[in-house]
């Protein structure tokens, strides 16, 4: 089979590995799409350090099962699925908890180099770790449920609910995430800081208020005060130095984007004005399982994510123009059967 390999800083090749065979509790999956994150970026780059050279990456992704091995049920070939890429040992006091994010022992799609990817045309997983979506769904959402789900867990750790003003500081795609997640857990006063103006649309387009940071009193403007709720789906000193100085006594502020691995905190304002600073990680089975669901219903705010799509050997490109700066797409989706007829114009 045909996949993308990551050979190092900046250079991703297409290649070949064996078609995988399902064994006991796999199944086999169909490559319909899979969608650049942005940790595959910054694995592209090289400046996670989390990828290694001849790696396969890609998690965010949907398919149709082809083959399923001894012992599988409730799955068969044909199946619109998309897999939770966190595979957990299922043991551990974490799992037990519900917090699978948190197993010691966890491995990840597209993280782990051991394991072939999903930028491949087909996926082996863990029949556990398999969702069966809607066939009535337009397919391509079946790929959004992994980002989404970072953004619905965000939600969730900090409690959004009706009563919230929240505000959401970046509005790239798990910005976006946390938006549609914001919205779904009833908050109806959600207020997104982007700099970039096409994004900054794309984050109206979902029912968020959307302002420019550089637009001085821009945010608390448009929040009518401070907010109550700051998702931060940056993760850097300067953004969380934003969510503090936009928010009241008291707020939660959620971290869930991770552009920097250590960044200063604004001590005085999270001690004395008693903020509550919340780290966010991935998202529990339940997490997936729900968000799964809500995006298996095709909520039509989810035709608006979607504004990129490449065929493997337009993958090289797409990742380039992504880590330079130079595109202006927020979610690109690599097809690697080739695009789809009405997309490619065939």
């Amino acid at each position: 089979m045909r996949v993308l390999v990551w050979n190092g800083p900046w250079d991703l090749t297409i290649g070949s590995r064996e078609d995988p065979e399902p064994g006991p509790g796999d199944v086999l999956i169909t490559v319909a799409a899979t969608g650049i994150c942005g940790s595959d970026v910054h694995g592209f780059t090289g400046e996670n350090g989390r990828r290694k050279p001849g790696q396969v990456m890609g998690h965010e992704t949907v398919g149709h099962v082809a083959a399923v091995g001894a012992g599988v049920e409730g799955l068969r070939p044909g199946d619109v699925v998309t897999v939770n890429p966190l595979i957990a040992c299922g043991r551990c006091a974490a799992c037990a908890a519900g917090a699978e994010q948190s197993c010691q022992d966890r491995r990840v799609i597209g993280v782990n180099a051991e394991i072939v990817s999903a930028f491949a045309e087909t996926l082996l997983a863990p029949a556990s770790n398999v969702m069966v979506l809607p066939e009535t769904m337009p397919l391509e959402y079946g790929a959004l449920v992994e980002p989404l789900s970072v953004g619905y867990h965000a939600a969730r750790r900090g409690g959004c609910s009706a009563a919230d003003a929240v505000l959401v500081v970046g509005g790239g795609p798990i910005g976006q995430a946390c938006v549609l997640a914001a919205r779904r857990s009833g908050a109806t006063h959600v207020v997104v800081s982007e700099p970039n103006p096409h994004r900054r649309a794309l984050a109206g387009s979902l029912g968020a208020v959307a302002v420019d940071p550089g637009s001085d009193g821009a945010v608390t403007d448009a929040l009518g005060g401070r907010a109550t709720l700051v998702l931060d789906a940056v993760g850097s000193t300067a953004s969380i130095e934003a969510a503090a100085a936009s928010s009241g006594f008291g707020a939660r502020i959620v971290l869930v984007g991770m552009n920097a691995p250590r960044i200063d905190l604004p001590a005085y304002a999270v001690s004395t004005e008693e903020r509550t600073l919340i780290g966010s990680f991935c998202y529990s089975a339940q997490d997936f399982r729900e968000t799964a669901e809500w995006v298996g219903r095709a909520p039509g705010v989810l035709e608006h994510l979607v504004d990129g799509r490449v065929d493997m050997a337009g993958a090289a490109e797409a990742f380039t123009a992504l880590a330079a700066g130079t595109s202006g797409k927020s979610k690109v989706l690599v097809f690697p059967h080739g695009l789809p007829a009405e997309v490619d114009g065939r």
